[in-house]
């Protein structure tokens, strides 16, 4: 059996990912959990430190999905923007509360905005650098690398979580659609960002 802090951690980015942080209670917490409250708030004091706990481990979980899709060998130029991607869309169907969290954090505004943001500056830093590399080198059309990320990162995260929305547009959430999405989406990309 899982430690109970990380029970409670794993509830609580299911529950906020999927219905939202503030339409999400403790007791709805502690009940998915299988403890009770008083568990929950003996661990993380209160709903905005369950908060804190839970994006500071859904953003090294985030990291560390995007440099498993960047760790093999020999990636260079357009195939590291693909690894990314394909590494955003294989944890949008393996832990799609984890994306819809970061999502709903972004939503949120405010003080666990920052920390997210916080959070996830290195990932950014080591991404911009890359785009700028990439840039100086004429493979990639010479833009603002941060507005190139934030563009990049809304179209990515909406392509591969916002299935409402798709399923609205068209797309059913099927592993057929998704595939489609995903290499509609890369052909996007590489139009916007190549040299041309």
């Amino acid at each position: 059996m899982l430690p109970t802090r990380t029970r409670v951690l794993d509830a609580a980015v299911s529950l906020f990912g999927t219905r939202g942080y503030e339409a999400t209670s403790l007791d709805q917490v502690a009940e998915a959990s299988g403890v009770r409250k008083q568990t929950v708030l003996y661990h993380f004091g209160d709903k905005e430190g369950l908060l804190g706990a839970v994006i500071d481990r859904s953003a090294a979980d985030l990291a560390a999905a995007l440099e498993r899709g960047l760790a093999r060998p020999g990636l260079v130029g357009w195939e590291r923007v693909e690894a990314v991607v394909r590494a955003t869309f294989r944890l949008a169907a393996k832990r799609p509360a984890l994306l819809g969290l970061v999502r709903e954090v972004s939503r949120l505004g405010g003080a666990p905005a920052a920390r997210l943001t916080t959070t996830l500056e290195p990932l950014v830093q080591r991404a911009a650098g890359f785009l700028d590399a990439e840039m100086t080198a004429g493979r990639i059309r010479t833009q603002d690398p941060r507005l190139v990320l934030l563009a990049a990162y809304s179209t990515v995260i909406g392509a591969a979580t916002e299935v409402e929305v798709l399923r609205a547009l068209g797309y059913p959430p099927t592993a057929r659609s998704v595939a489609l999405r995903r290499t509609e989406l890369l052909f996007f990309l590489r139009q916007a960002l190549a040299v041309r």
